[in-house]
């Protein structure tokens, strides 16, 4: 069986529009990257969302999880806004059992060439393989268990809770 991975927005999949300088959704660029990192494993994409993460909801947290629940597969990959993935890792934590799932997502759209989304989707590829059950998000080459992980937004990464100021 294959990874399920799930799509519900975030700068991973922003595209700029160069008449009005605004950043927007069209579609996910996930087969376009899949493709460009040569993926052999089996994958089924669903879109589920296109939101900025700072637009998300409690129902649509719930949404995901069902969907997790729902799915054949054991091994989940989420893309996500980093503003508030950490969040619905935690939620995920609390709702989902049995199932490895990683939540990544991007500080730079994809589009925009110089993006770090395509090293973290292949972070996000080994890490879904390898870790035990549990939810994690994987940022900047490292995975981090859902409850024990924060945005920093001084620094613009990912670290475990207590490790500085934010």
């Amino acid at each position: 069986m294959g990874i399920r991975i799930f799509i519900t927005g975030g700068t991973f999949d922003k595209e700029y529009n160069e008449l009005n300088g605004q950043l927007f959704f069209k579609d996910t660029h996930l087969p376009e990257m899949l493709q460009l990192g040569r993926n052999l494993v089996p994958v089924d994409i669903r879109t589920l969302m296109m939101i900025d993460s700072l637009e998300m909801t409690d129902i649509d947290r719930e949404l995901i999880a069902r969907h997790c629940r729902e799915a054949e597969e054991s091994q989940i990959i989420i893309t996500h806004g980093t503003d508030t993935m950490a969040d619905t890792a935690r939620v995920l934590s609390g709702l989902v059992t049995g199932k490895t799932i990683v939540l990544t997502g991007a500080m730079v759209p994809y589009k925009f060439g110089s993006s770090d989304g395509l090293f973290n989707l292949g972070s996000a590829f080994a890490f879904v393989q390898t870790l035990p059950p549990g939810v994690y998000v994987a940022m900047n080459g490292r995975w981090f268990e859902a409850t024990n992980v924060r945005k920093n937004k001084l620094t613009g990464e990912f670290e475990e809770l207590g490790n500085s100021e934010s």
